[in-house]
């Protein structure tokens, strides 16, 4: 079933460093005294000017609201075993839903990443940060963001839209931009099987490719070139125009289509997220499936629903979750919950422990909380419960730095034989054109 993200707008919208001088009139001075005698030694790089302070990085946007009162955070010992080995392999320290009653294990370097869906543009990057610190400092990873599908023209990326997106991925290697797409314009409008049918046997044509080459190449101009791409997600049910039930055969081919159009695009890294909503639906997922050339990772929207259904029914249900994490290992496919949350079952903590327990049992490339109402837990005031659980779970994680790339050594500076370098200091030597060295019989030769 589809869940509508709120707050997704229809349009986007968005020195030099001192130098530290070293005496200028004592420098020039030694220079001057011991030109006559010296013999130039370029020992140093004089091809650029002296290094420059790093430049600002832009701050964080303004209006971040305050968090839910909650209780305070708990170190995870109670917590799920995060980076426990993979499908169906649960270990001693790996908890059941509803018990809570194990220690995490694995290695910090293997904490699956994880994030939250705050908001579509500027305030859900700046929201990133305060759900961290709710979560005692805990670093979300995962950034995830919608485009609007209301037009073909806001589907390419419009300017400005996700340049603030942009910027918060490349400020850290280890995080990742998630970014759903739609595959047709009007996506939230109501549009009827016929017409959607013909719309899908237009896209299969290839009628629609520009659109989404056009968006391929903005992704790489700003230098996000390895955005997750959730394209045409739910796709299962019936909320959205590129729903595959009217026609899957053209579906498939129109998927296939678009991502080969954005495949082609020079410098692209990108990986394809296949992502159904939990269960049979309006058709069965796998009915949907387009191969696996054209998927990277077998995503599932997995929210509380329907109204009755226990956690472990979610997971044996048809086409529920048990049978997502088969499908995928099937078809060696890493899994993703691109959606995820709260929903007809209310403020329900057991469904909260059981899907981060099952999340750090199956290591999901990715997942991301749907935090509003009445799916989340941060922004949203009606789940204290499932907040507890939540906050107490995933509370002080610890954080993983990514190991630096190593710092270049220049090579060691050579001089002519019998030549003494002196050192003049940066700015001197700059203007100059490198070190001057005096040749050790300078002064036999000046008698």
């Amino acid at each position: 079933m589809g869940v509508r993200r709120q707050g997704r707008a229809c349009t986007g919208g968005q020195r030099r460093g001192p130098r530290l001088r070293r005496p200028v009139l004592l420098g020039v001075a030694v220079a001057a005294s011991v030109t006559l005698a010296a013999v130039p030694c370029h020992a140093v790089d004089t091809t650029d000017p002296p290094p420059q302070a790093a430049a600002t990085p832009p701050s964080a946007a303004a209006g971040v609201p305050a968090p839910v009162a909650a209780p305070a955070p708990v170190p995870p010992a109670a917590g799920p075993s995060l980076g426990a080995p993979g499908p169906g392999t649960p270990t001693a320290g790996t908890p059941t839903p509803g018990s809570g009653e194990a220690t995490p294990t694995g290695t910090p370097a293997s904490w699956p990443a994880f994030g939250a869906y705050l908001d579509y543009g500027a305030l859900g990057v700046a929201r990133i940060d305060e759900l961290s610190k709710w979560l005692g400092g805990t670093e979300l990873r995962v950034g995830h963001t919608y485009l609007p599908g209301d037009r073909w023209a806001n589907i390419e990326g419009p300017e400005g839209f996700l340049d603030v997106w942009a910027r918060w991925r490349r400020q850290r290697d280890d995080r990742m931009l998630v970014l759903n797409v739609p595959m047709m314009e009007r996506n939230e409008a109501h549009v009827p099987d016929e017409e959607v049918r013909a719309l899908l046997r237009r896209g299969a044509a290839g009628e629609f490719d520009r659109h989404f080459k056009a968006l391929a190449e903005r992704l790489v101009a700003l230098k996000v070139p390895d955005t997750v791409i959730v394209l045409g997600w739910e796709m299962n049910g019936t909320t959205y125009t590129h729903r595959c039930g009217p026609d899957p055969e053209n579906w498939k081919k129109y998927w296939n289509r678009i991502v080969s159009t954005m495949r082609a695009v020079p410098g692209q890294e990108f990986r394809f997220d296949f992502a159904p909503s939990r269960g049979r639906d309006a058709v069965p997922w796998t009915q949907c499936y387009p191969g696996d050339d054209t998927v990277d990772i077998l995503g599932m929207d997995a929210y509380d629903q329907p109204r009755g259904l226990s956690f472990e029914e979610q997971v044996k249900e048809p086409y529920g979750l048990q049978a997502h994490v088969d499908f995928a290992k099937a078809h060696h496919k890493p899994v993703s919950y691109p959606e995820w949350g709260l929903f007809r079952n209310g403020d329900n903590p057991e469904y909260m422990r059981g899907m981060l327990d099952w999340m750090a049992r199956h290591e999901p490339v990715y997942n991301t909380l749907t935090d509003y109402c009445p799916h989340g837990v941060w922004t949203c005031e009606k789940n204290p419960k499932a907040a507890e659980v939540y906050r107490s779970l995933l509370s002080h994680l610890p954080h993983v730095t990514p190991a630096p790339a190593p710092t270049p050594v220049p090579p060691a500076p050579t001089h002519p034989a019998g030549c003494s370098p002196l050192n003049l200091g940066d700015w001197v030597e700059y203007w100059l054109g490198g070190k001057l060295c005096v040749k050790f019989d300078w002064w036999s030769r000046s008698r």
